[in-house]
């Protein structure tokens, strides 16, 4: 079939094919291309100029071609619409710049580099060979990497020095400058039994991946950071540029603002209540030292942490199936993990593969040296990374092989309708019973009223806002990086290691932050809306069965699919 007629679900396969040509990492993440001797899965990513150019040539290209298409049916036009707009801004943040410039503490080139090998198989020498040809490739990735921040530069976009000077830290822990053995050595030191070829081979290449590591490192504090802006705020443009990525939807900022704040007071004085019920007279920060020291929320060591996680995960995932969710075979088994040293705190979700031959995983990043882990404050982080949240949104995509193309399922992450989902779905196992407990009712409460003041301190932030008067927080003076800090420490009971960790995240990924909050928004009001349309034939199931199974899209989309529902 020629190009020219192809419809929109084979032009959205045929890019993502394209795309992991051009970007081995990616299909690492993607699960594609898949397999033992695959050559893709030995190959890194070229982020060098030429290599971000590269990438936005097939995008420009394939975008004209979805545009030119005229959809064959009802999935093909909401197919093309998802497309469009996510291809478009993509091709709005290269042309500004933005893509190549990329240095941040959680999800630039540095991070994808390392955490890719945490996503290979090593359960064969076979595995193991292709994980050592591709840490032999890191030097010339690294190279790829330093050039593209550098053209970056010279065009005079670059990091913030914070975000230059974080990077270089954990570019450090990486390498084994940190005083420790590098990850490329612990990893490659799981290999087991090999022989003695393949054994010094994966020596060889984890040392050399190390010494590109802490190359970088180098460059990052003796190159670059002279260039960086000290100044963290982007200012209004970048902003809702990066919104409109992270969110797929034109923004009222100042409007997410306010609503930002009203959101926080709500939620900030029903959790007054709560402490109140687990110790009258307490403060909140009063009522989370009670939770503290209460043994029963207590789990010691990290391997007990993670199978705790793992227990509360699988019984969820028995729990839901069949009576408030549809959710597949293929979906009932979710790996829970410790994540490798040196990345910022916190849990993520991995997805699982097009074949499902690697499953989904929940990873949770704590600190090296963290022993003590307070479940109260983890139990709706295991629903927002897990079951009901993304492994039961991002798996049940991948598993609508007979509707969605591969871009949909596989490459279409949009952080306002997969976070919006997540933070949605913490809320209803609250409607569920699961949270009835007043302790992890409290810790489910601050996770909200966490994310109530991302929207409120990254935009404040950013634009440099004004705080509003009736806050009680320093009014009328503008937002800066210490004062949001100072805000997370004082107005949550987050613990102080992950705030920190947060606001580096926030001043080097603008508008992803207030993504949570504002996606949820949006999910909320839409069932609001099915329900009052349907009445009393209106079922929950059915409407998040059928949501989901329309997969990610920008939130502007997603508002019109959902009215339909």
């Amino acid at each position: 079939m020629r190009a020219d007629h192809e419809g929109v679900h084979e032009i959205c396969d045929r890019y993502v094919d394209e795309l992991v040509a051009l970007d081995p990492v990616a299909g690492t993440y993607l699960g594609l291309p898949g397999g033992e001797s695959s050559s893709g899965e030995e190959q890194l990513t070229d982020y060098s100029p030429d290599g971000y150019r590269a990438r936005a040539e097939l995008t420009r290209r394939s975008r004209e071609a979805a545009a030119a298409a005229e959809p064959g049916d009802e999935s093909e036009r909401v197919a093309q619409a998802v497309f469009l707009e996510r291809t478009g801004v993509d091709l709005a943040l290269h042309e500004a710049g933005e893509d190549m410039a990329a240095l941040n503490v959680i999800a630039s080139p540095v991070q994808d580099l390392r955490q890719v090998f945490d996503l290979m198989p090593g359960d064969t020498p076979e595995q193991w060979r292709t994980i050592a040809r591709r840490l032999a490739a890191m030097p010339e990735a690294v190279r790829g990497v330093r050039a593209g921040l550098l053209a970056a530069a010279e065009g005079g976009n670059v990091a913030a020095a914070r975000q230059v000077q974080r990077v270089a830290g954990q570019c450090d822990t990486w390498s084994g400058r940190g005083g420790g053995e590098s990850f490329f050595a612990a990893m490659v030191g799981r290999a087991g039994e090999v022989g003695d070829a393949l054994r010094g081979e994966l020596d060889a290449a984890a040392q050399t991946a190390a010494g590109a590591y802490g190359e970088l490192a180098d460059f990052l504090r003796g190159e670059l950071l002279p260039r960086a802006p000290l100044r963290d705020a982007v200012g209004e443009d970048r902003y809702r540029l990066w919104s409109q990525f992270f969110t797929g939807a034109e923004l009222d900022l100042r409007e997410a603002y306010e609503w930002g704040w009203q959101e926080f007071s709500s939620i900030e004085a029903e959790m007054r209540q709560v402490a109140e019920r687990i110790r009258p007279g307490s403060s909140l920060a009063e009522a989370a030292a009670v939770l503290d020291a209460d043994p029963r929320y207590l789990v010691r060591g990290q391997e007990e942490f993670r199978a705790w996680m793992q227990r509360l995960s699988d019984q969820a995932l028995r729990d839901l199936r069949g009576t408030h969710f549809d959710i597949p075979d293929a979906l009932m088994h979710l790996e829970c993990r410790i994540a490798p040293p040196g990345g910022g705190v916190g849990a993520y979700y991995t997805g699982p593969s097009d074949d499902f031959s690697r499953p989904g995983r929940m990873w949770w990043s704590v600190l090296p040296d963290k022993a003590e882990f307070p479940t109260w404050r983890e139990v709706s982080t295991v629903y927002h990374e897990g079951v009901p949240g993304h492994h039961l949104q991002l798996g049940t995509a991948v598993h609508e092989s007979a509707r969605l193309n591969k871009f949909q399922r596989l490459a279409c992450f949009v952080s306002g309708h997969g976070e919006g989902w997540a933070l949605y779905a913490e809320r209803l196992m609250r409607e569920l019973g699961y949270l009835a407990d007043d302790g992890d009712l409290l810790g489910m409460l601050n996770d909200q009223l966490f994310r109530a003041a991302r929207v409120v301190v990254d935009i404040g932030m950013h634009l440099e806002l004004e705080i509003p008067a009736g806050t009680g927080f320093h009014e009328g003076r503008r937002w800066t990086p210490d004062l949001g800090l100072e805000f997370l420490l004082n107005r949550t009971i987050t613990d102080a290691d992950h705030v920190r960790d947060e606001i580096d995240r926030y001043l080097g990924w603008p508008g992803q932050a207030p993504s949570y909050k504002l996606g949820e928004r949006l999910w909320r009001s839409a069932r609001a809306q099915a329900r009052e349309r349907g009445g009393a034939d209106f079922d929950d199931r059915s409407f998040h069965t059928a949501a989901l199974r329309m997969g990610p899209m920008g939130l502007d989309t997603l508002r019109e699919q959902l009215a339909l529902l």
